[in-house]
């Protein structure tokens, strides 16, 4: 059993008609006759509100839907293990070319044509994708957002959300130009690469995202180095009067503490040891 059954046996159980759902659930009747053909996998549960939607439609218990469309998608990629991956198409890279800084594009378009999806290229565009899927998952609840996307790509309503669910869906070797194409034309402004520290900014359309510079550091950070002991700390833990009775978790704490001019005496420590252990001088949770 799958998803497409439960819906069909449903919408037949209550005499409901598939435009009635599509209605309900915000898409396009298209959308629903493609879910109910299995002709479209379901999309991810956590990742869209349409399986509650039809759930409420249809009476069902809630979570039966997103339930059967785990399964179902798990077995679709148990079918595709074996296929080759997909290049990206031409559109999407041209896209993502056109997108770039004027100064860098006949650059990047020389790496990006060495080969077929090569490293830089799918670096780039998933960064692209991730902020894009990410600024579309949290606006498909938002009508008003919706209905600007649609205007901008001359959709109507119900056509931008089955765009979106599909989108978010979708990976990088999965790329299709109907799901694809129209939210990263009207939201991607512009991007930039650093291509030796491959630090990127990505500048969004300020119309639809508030927030619409991205900036993403790859920074290499060196190992610490263990730093020496104060001289103050060396005498204090030498004097077994000051510090035989100090734990390895305080002497640690006592280790950590630095100092840019004054030199600690080993009484200090031994004064701090005694601030740390004194409970007046911590609040509770």
């Amino acid at each position: 059993m799958d998803v497409s059954l439960v819906i069909r046996h449903r919408l037949k159980e209550l005499g409901l008609e598939q435009q009635a759902l599509a209605t309900a659930a915000n898409v396009t009747e298209t959308y629903i006759s493609l879910l109910l053909n299995r002709r479209t996998v379901p999309p991810m549960p956590h990742r869209t509100d349409l399986y509650e939607k039809m759930e409420e439609f249809l009476r069902l218990p809630s979570g039966e839907l997103s339930e059967l469309a785990n399964l179902q998608r798990m077995e679709e990629l148990h079918r595709k293990l074996g296929d080759p991956t997909v290049p990206l198409l031409k559109e999407v890279r041209e896209l993502t070319l056109r997108k770039c800084i004027p100064s860098k594009e006949r650059q990047l378009r020389a790496i990006f044509e060495r080969q077929s999806l090569g490293e830089l290229e799918r670096f780039v565009t998933q960064k692209l994708l991730d902020v894009v899927k990410s600024v579309a998952k949290t606006k498909l609840q938002n009508e008003d957002w919706l209905r600007k996307v649609a205007q901008l790509n001359n959709q109507g309503y119900e056509q931008v959300r089955v765009m979106i669910l599909e989108f978010l869906d979708t990976d990088i070797f999965h790329l299709s130009v109907e799901n694809c194409v129209p939210l990263l034309e009207p939201l991607i402004e512009s991007w930039d690469i650093n291509l030796e520290t491959l630090n990127m900014e990505i500048v969004l359309n300020r119309r639809l995202v508030s927030e619409h510079i991205k900036k993403f550091e790859f920074v290499e950070k060196k190992p610490e180095q263990p730093l020496e002991d104060e001289p103050g700390l060396k005498k204090f833990l030498r004097d077994t009067r000051l510090s035989g009775d100090a734990s390895e978790e305080e002497i640690a704490f006592l280790r950590k503490l630095r100092f840019q001019t004054k030199r600690p005496t080993p009484l200090y420590y031994h004064r701090e040891l005694q601030n740390l252990r004194d409970p007046f001088h911590f609040g509770t949770r």
